[in-house]
């Protein structure tokens, strides 16, 4: 049994939070913090056990340092904002402690996902004997997971990988993001980037698209290319790769009113004078758009997640499509989220039980590929994201 300190109480916190405490064999005790301790204290009050809440903010290292001093957990799950990724990893260094989150490293002031920044630590975490789990969320996450499994058991090479992501659900709003509006545009505003024979390719941001026909009647609908995290380390782990893509569902809806926002500027990440006050329009557009929490009782439909692989085994080609299919009035009933929220809040908890069970050990930085993807697998079943595959 072991103590979590859990930072961050946004949707996918609250998330972590309910399946942490569904275990108390493995989460003996929990402790959840984020900048505003109202917020972990509505989460503390839906739960069936205590736990402990704290203020903290994360971007100073100083104060993580003294939380994690006094609660003494022996790991972190971080699910507070990529921005904070580095401050968290120093404190998990100075103090001793293993470190998990769901998304890689951002700089503020620039919107480019890379995880060089995390890979960086890869010495400080290895001679410390403390494991890094980055990424521990759906995509990234459990799409390197699907990828890590069908390379052990259905592949000697995966020749073309499409990860396609699909939300089918509604909530009914004019203009909403499923997860923080400040990350949400970020990602899907930059320039589009796949992986082909060995090199990166860059598109225009949402230009290039396909129509996919998503299974159990959630039927065809057009995704667009985009560039995920999860690519960048795919693509040095997977073996016989040629190329790699990552695939997105918008509603018309949405993308209007995303291209009337960038029309008009409001989806700028370099600040802007007003009355004195510097401010990011961006940062004035998540302020103003409903916050994703808000949505769970709102939120309709399911969740299609997957990877359609393809390559040889046997020198036979071979076709498998594993993926996951979540239901958003299911995950709101269960923990008071909507599915994207618990799709990336369930991951997290298993990730952390693999490392405090012992099933993933390591020293140093590791993505979610490079561990046995088959203990994940087995609790994916088991903690409500049930994974179906076809094999062509």
């Amino acid at each position: 049994m072991s103590r979590v300190l859990i930072i961050g109480a946004g949707g996918v916190g609250q998330v972590v939070a309910h399946k942490c405490a569904q275990l108390p064999d493995i989460f003996s005790e929990i402790m959840l913090a984020s900048r505003t301790k109202e917020k972990c204290d509505r989460i503390a009050a839906q739960l069936k056990r205590p736990i402990q809440t704290a203020a903290l903010d994360a971007d100073r290292v100083v104060d993580t340092v003294a939380l994690i001093r006094q609660f003494q957990p022996e790991m972190v799950i971080n699910v507070a904002l990529p921005y904070q990724d580095l401050a968290i990893m120093d404190a998990c260094l100075e103090t001793g402690v293993h470190y998990l989150d769901t998304a890689n490293y951002e700089p503020p002031d620039v919107a480019k996902f890379e995880y060089k920044w995390q890979w960086a630590y890869q010495d400080r975490f290895k001679e410390k004997g403390l494991m890094a789990l980055l990424g521990s969320g759906f995509d990234p996450g459990v799409t390197n997971v699907f990828c890590a499994y069908a390379q052990k058991h259905h592949f000697d090479e995966i020749h073309t990988l499409d990860i396609i992501d699909c939300n089918a659900g509604d909530h009914g709003q004019p203009f909403a993001t499923n997860f923080n509006p400040e990350i949400n545009i970020r990602e899907i505003t930059q320039r589009g980037r796949y992986w082909e024979r060995g090199e990166w390719v860059e598109t225009d941001p949402l230009s290039w698209s396909m129509t996919y026909d998503f299974p159990e009647g959630i039927g065809p609908k057009k995704c667009f290319l985009l560039y995920h995290e999860e690519l960048e380390s795919l693509v040095r782990h997977l073996k016989g790769l040629k190329r790699a893509r990552f695939w997105m569902t918008f509603s018309d809806a949405y993308l209007t009113h995303l291209k009337v926002l960038e029309n008009v500027g409001m989806t700028r990440i370099d600040p802007v004078e007003i009355k004195g006050q510097q401010i990011a329009p961006i940062e004035f557009l998540k302020a103003v758009l409903p916050d994703p929490g808000s949505l769970g009782p709102l939120t309709k439909g399911r969740t299609c997640i997957g990877c359609l692989m393809k390559g040889i085994k046997d020198g036979k080609e071979k076709t498998v499509y594993i993926y996951n299919i979540c239901s958003h009035e299911e995950a709101y009933a269960e923990v008071g989220s909507q599915a994207i929220s618990y799709t990336t809040g369930v991951p997290a908890m298993i990730g952390a039980k693999m490392m405090l069970s012992g099933k993933w050990t390591g020293k140093g930085v590791f993505n979610m590929e490079e561990l046995d993807p088959d203990p994940f697998m087995e609790a994916l079943n088991l903690h409500g994201l049930p994974w179906k595959e076809v094999i062509l």
